[in-house]
């Protein structure tokens, strides 16, 4: 029997979740529910349909896990709480700086429920978290950096849109090289966030919109570009298509420490993702974790979890005697 996928928002990652869960057979898109004209919105799986984002509560039994496909600035916060209630739930809120109020939130509605929702799940925060975690702990006498880019952040874009003249946006994270290469020299540098990144904002304006104070509003804007050396630079819609059609990303983790009984020995540890798609990528994450959800909610396990919570083998569609075999 397929787990069954609902879809909540029909945007890049929306359609990615869709091209994920076609790559595994025992996970199944069902329904997409989207704040859209359900008319007007082609889907790409045979067989699935699409509902208006206000009757999601109605369908209980039709999903086992829904998949929260909105943005973490103003759609998350609010969505993955109020449908924790109905459904087991995964999300990719991540603005770090939120995530324990987001958990709180969530884990609260979930547990009342009596489902289970994982949160803050894709890249980072997800894989680079559990890295940094795992090397933090083999190596506890050293430090920790991530560096990511360059590429586009959808989360970053997503909170530039929200500006009030904004028509459309690109945001790039930028790793200064210098800081890369202190790091991966085992010099256990201090950093600051903006000596680690650069911000580069590509903006399409609303015809008549007051610029500066998009600019002025994009730079101080807290959790996102405050804390970094950020340019914004205003372009046409021909140009963003033009020059900043796709959305690429990766990054990298780094974890630098030492061994020895006096520590005299360095050890380097790196994680690194290089990826054509951002939101493909990301969503292929929301779906192996969406099956991990089903499983431990089928084992009784309720409220909120991280990727930190989630035991790795309850992402593979494999066995565990599979697992021993083809991967120890």
């Amino acid at each position: 029997m397929s787990i069954r996928i609902g879809i909540m928002g029909y945007g890049n990652i929306g359609r990615a979740v869709e091209c994920a869960a076609k790559q595994s057979d025992d996970l199944e898109v069902v329904a997409v529910f989207t704040r859209r004209d359900p008319s007007t919105v082609s889907i790409l799986t045979p067989g699935a349909k699409v509902y208006k984002a206000d009757d999601a509560e109605k369908m209980a039994d039709l999903i086992d896990v829904m998949i929260m496909c909105g943005g973490s600035a103003t759609d998350l916060p609010v969505q993955t709480p109020a449908l924790a209630k109905t459904f087991c739930i995964v999300d990719s809120f991540d603005t770090h700086a939120r995530i324990p109020e987001h958990f709180a939130n969530v884990d609260s509605a979930a547990k009342a429920a009596g489902t289970l929702a994982a949160i803050s799940v894709g890249w980072d925060p997800g894989l680079f978290s559990i890295e940094r975690m795992y090397s933090s702990a083999i190596l506890p006498l050293g430090k920790d950096y991530t560096f990511w880019g360059r590429g586009v952040s959808q989360g970053h874009s997503d909170a530039i849109r929200r500006v009030e003249g904004v028509l459309d946006a690109r945001q790039y994270t930028v790793p200064v090289p210098e800081a890369v290469d202190a790091v991966r020299s085992g010099s256990n540098p201090d950093l600051t966030t903006r000596q680690k990144h650069t911000r580069e904002c590509f903006v399409v304006a609303k015809d008549g919109a007051d610029k500066a104070r998009i600019e002025k509003e994009i730079k101080e804007m807290p959790n996102y570009f405050a804390d970094y050396d950020t340019t914004v630079t205003f372009i046409t819609m021909e140009e963003l298509k033009r020059d900043h059609n796709g959305i690429p990303h990766g990054g990298r983790v780094i974890r630098t420490g030492a061994t020895g009984w006096d520590n005299e020995n360095k050890a380097i540890i790196e994680y690194s993702l290089k990826l054509d798609s951002n939101p493909e990528f990301t969503s292929s994450v929301l779906v192996a974790y969406a099956r991990a959800v089903y499983r431990l909610n089928k084992e009784g396990k309720t409220g909120c979890v991280t990727v930190l919570d989630v035991p790795p083998a309850y992402l593979s569609p494999k066995s565990g005697e599979e697992l021993r075999k083809t991967l120890l």
